[in-house]
């Protein structure tokens, strides 16, 4: 990997980029977006893409990858690509045929890391998000320990070069990090990280265990009504934020991403927003 590009070494002697490009978009968005903003991201200098089985976008993204690699910007070693285990497919004998399924769409040979969406387990089928005839969400009964077992058979194959866990408390990591037979810990926990949902301590018990802290929704909660008050503040209009932007002759996006930064933490950036790709690289420098 390019050294120009700052890193982190993770517990099982692999390294990350410390700025990532989130290519989450909702369903309004057009898929082939995807494609063009990832470009777009490679080009302005990310090399480390995030995308999940849930985001429907991977075929678009490996797209993105293999064109850059083609036109000789980038090796397949320069990026650094995250996708992610979906809740119905975390019953052991499900989760190798998801990650492959996954390599099909990006048409990659491996992922440089594989996370664990969510510590939730929802009935297996072809519905993302099932249902019973009441509109309520149907769950499943799964180990998470028996699903990491899975995972590190993942990373033996050579399909995942890393594994690790989304969304996970201290209490779920630790149930992983105690497990009897334990081969891999988890490189990282990506959780949502942002200046009003700072996760100091899940933070501080990351490093003592030698976890990589990644921050999703790093600008900001996304602000869907089903989520979060629509009179809530919004974090980029923040008055200290915009001081400190103003101060430094930066955006208030720039500010929060280095703060991240600062403190040890990896951190996705989320645009679809030609010049803020561009802008949003900035922060490592």
């Amino acid at each position: 990997m390019d050294p120009k590009y700052p890193r982190v070494e993770l517990n099982d002697g692999h390294f990350m980029p410390v700025l990532g490009f989130g290519t989450y978009a909702p369903p309004e968005v057009p898929r082939n977006r995807a494609m063009e903003v990832v470009k777009l991201a490679i080009e302005a200098g990310f090399r480390h893409i995030d995308s999940a089985h849930l985001y429907n976008n991977e075929e678009q993204v490996g797209l993105a990858i293999r064109s850059k690699i083609a036109d000789g910007s980038v090796k397949r070693e320069d990026i650094f690509y995250t996708s992610k285990l979906w809740c119905t497919f975390l019953r052991p004998e499900l989760v190798q045929s998801a990650l492959e399924s996954s390599l099909k769409k990006l048409q990659l040979d491996y992922v440089d890391l594989y996370l664990i969406h969510f510590p939730v387990a929802l009935k297996p089928g072809e519905d993302l998000m099932p249902k019973d005839e009441n509109g309520k969400v149907i769950f499943d009964t799964v180990d998470l320990c028996a699903a990491w077992e899975a995972m590190e058979k993942c990373k033996e194959a050579g399909l995942a070069k890393s594994i690790g866990v989304s969304n996970f408390n201290r209490r779920q990591l630790e149930m992983i990090l105690n497990k009897p037979g334990l081969k891999y810990k988890p490189v990282c926990n990506q959780v949502e990280c942002h200046p009003y949902l700072n996760q100091s301590k899940l933070l501080d018990f990351c490093k003592s265990k030698d976890i990589v802290l990644v921050a999703h929704s790093a600008l900001g909660t996304q602000r869907h009504e089903i989520w979060v008050d629509q009179n809530s503040p919004v974090l980029l209009e923040d008055p200290v934020l915009c001081a400190l932007a103003k101060k430094h002759k930066r955006s208030p996006a720039l500010i929060a991403l280095r703060y991240q930064l600062q403190r040890g933490v990896v951190v996705l950036a989320k645009s679809y927003n030609e010049q803020r790709i561009r802008e949003n690289v900035q922060a490592t420098l």
